[in-house]
């Protein structure tokens, strides 16, 4: 199995039209293509700026001519779950014809669509690429290709993954910055490359304040990772 995770932009889709004039952002939750009605029907997270933007993005969606049917299941703040049905867009079409699939979810910001596609082989990938050139601007932005046993293994310990992705998320931006720069500057190679005066002179705070920043990330990470690690389904070793 071949998975393409593209940039896309469409010319046809309701939500890049609409995050093109509003600042606000879709992510796909549920999504039913009916390639005989050639509609999809969909379940999204939508987040505006602030609720009077989500209110102007909404309105927006509603409004637009490619969109069958929308409603709203909840919402709070400037955030809202919605479900819609929108016409089959020129790229939704072409990688249908071309054997292709979805294989996860989609986020739509700034006039942008981040897809997950499938090929069961090269030729169906490079037909489908080659037939969207014509109508769509896209970027290929990470290609994998899984043998039917790594692919077993994904689903097998996707409940491991989703705990890693958790403790990821779980990280403030200041934790998540402090983490990242530590790692980029060596903190954590030996001998390390970067110390926490160091540290501390890049963020301008204290030392204790760039201590702390690093236990907690360090936590959060570690206590996902052996959540997820508990769960592991791994082969047992004979002795």
């Amino acid at each position: 199995m071949i998975d393409l995770n593209i940039d896309m932009r469409q010319y046809d889709c309701p939500f890049i039209d609409t995050t093109d004039d509003v600042d606000i952002a879709f992510s796909a939750v549920q999504w039913q293509l009916d390639t005989d009605a050639e509609k999809l029907e969909t379940r999204l997270i939508a987040r505006g700026n602030s609720p009077g933007t989500l209110d102007t993005g909404l309105q927006t969606l509603r409004e637009h001519r490619n969109m069958s049917d929308y409603y709203l299941l909840s919402r709070r703040g400037n955030v809202a779950q919605i479900g819609t049905v929108i016409e089959q867009t020129n790229a939704m079409k072409t990688i249908q014809r071309h054997g292709g699939y979805i294989t996860g979810p989609f986020q739509i910001e700034n006039g942008r669509e981040h897809w997950h596609v499938g090929f069961d082989d090269d030729d169906a990938e490079d037909r489908t690429l080659a037939d969207l050139e014509r109508h769509n601007d896209y970027d290929v932005e990470n290609r994998d290709q899984f043998g039917a046993s790594t692919l077993f293994d994904l689903l097998e310990n996707a409940d491991s993954a989703r705990r890693l992705l958790d403790g990821c998320r779980s990280l403030t931006e200041t934790e998540r910055k402090t983490f990242e720069t530590a790692s980029r500057f060596g903190y954590y190679e030996t001998p390390r490359g970067a110390t926490l005066d160091e540290l501390a002179d890049h963020f301008d705070i204290s030392k204790t304040a760039v201590s702390m920043n690093l236990r907690r990330s360090e936590r959060k990470l570690l206590g996902a990772a052996l959540s997820a690690l508990s769960d592991v389904d791994d082969e047992e070793t004979p002795l």
